[in-house]
């Protein structure tokens, strides 16, 4: 197991809470992601769960990090839900193609926090084919869907993970904000400036302006997950096979069984607002490469390691490896 200082700290923090009874007053001390304290009285605590490895610290506070060639990249979890897929009302002036609205099922997932870099893209695959260089925190383009194949191919050899495409219905119910969306019309807004890098403040200034093209990630804000640029900045690959939808409730959908196009999402730089909505959806060949087309990634939820369930406060650590890193409320 690696060494991490999270777990010193916080076993650190319980075993004060134990043995300090003006410590042991307050309740259950907890720190969260942030470094933050928290502190939860006894009567609400029904158990405490231990953890004793970085990863599961790691999924425990909803994302995973994983380093490439020394290049680190976040993936963050979503957890899984129900919603109503395509041209739901706050959409405005939908297209044919995103209807029927319909339920949709999934199960939880992890999702790239950006679409992927040109770092990212180099370290794994050792060239840089974006139009738009000179920024690697920029997202690669001019990258066809069988290229990200290869990309994603060569990641898990390198990981031993098991790195996708998300599925077209992953794509946009993280872009919706996940359980925690609040039916904005683009990723995280229904302002498109705060959130997108599209044709307005992108490509209408002119080839000669410095904010023509791509843009670097993380530079709008992000929407309820914590996801960046999902409108906007460039397109992205799905898995899918691009098809009809269809009225019956689903779980796990996975697109049409076949065809000539794969699914791609999210609007970009060079297109105008409309294009950047969360229901918007394209097609294009799996040769396609362009200068607004990109991806990100996907990753199911880990199998869950050993879990330590303490029902009383006093029993907080097994085997000298554990932190109090989760708890319930009544």
């Amino acid at each position: 197991m690696k060494n991490n200082v999270i777990f010193t700290m916080l076993v650190a923090v319980v075993l004060s809470a134990l043995n300090l009874p003006n410590v042991a007053a307050q309740g259950v001390v907890v720190f969260t992601k942030d470094g933050a304290k928290k502190v939860f009285p006894h009567e609400k605590v029904d158990s405490i769960v231990t953890y004793n490895s970085e990863e599961e610290l790691e999924e425990l506070m909803g994302v995973r990090t994983f380093t490439v060639n020394g290049v680190s990249f976040t993936m963050v979890k979503v957890e899984g839900g129900t919603f109503q897929m395509g041209a739901t009302p706050e959409q405005k002036g939908f297209d044919y193609n995103e209807r029927p609205v319909h339920s949709v099922t999934l199960s939880d997932y992890y999702i790239g926090e950006t679409e992927v870099t040109q770092e990212l893209w180099t370290a794994v695959m050792g060239n840089n084919p974006s139009s738009f260089a000179g920024n690697a925190q920029r997202p690669v383009e001019m990258v066809s869907w069988d290229n990200c194949q290869t990309f994603i191919s060569k990641l898990n050899a390198l990981t031993g993970e098991n790195f996708r495409l998300p599925t077209e219905a992953q794509w946009e119910y993280a872009a919706r904000g996940g359980n925690q969306s609040k039916g904005y019309l683009y990723s995280g807004s229904n302002t498109i400036d705060e959130v997108a890098w599209y044709r307005e403040n992108s490509y209408d200034n002119g080839a000669d302006h410095p904010d023509y093209g791509t843009h670097a990630v993380k530079t709008k804000s992000p929407n309820e997950l914590g996801l960046y640029d999902m409108s906007g900045n460039v397109l992205e690959w799905c898995q899918d096979w691009y098809g009809s939808y269809y009225s019956a409730a689903v779980t796990n959908p996975t697109g049409a069984t076949s065809g000539s196009n794969r699914v791609n999402r999210g609007g970009s730089w060079n297109r105008n607002a409309y294009y950047c909505r969360v229901s918007n959806r394209y097609g294009d060949a799996l040769s396609t490469r362009s200068g607004s087309l990109g991806f990100r990634l996907v990753i199911s939820k880990s199998a869950p390691g050993q879990i330590y369930t303490v029902v009383e406060q006093k029993a907080v650590y097994s085997g000298g490896a554990a932190a109090l890193l989760q708890w319930s409320e009544r």
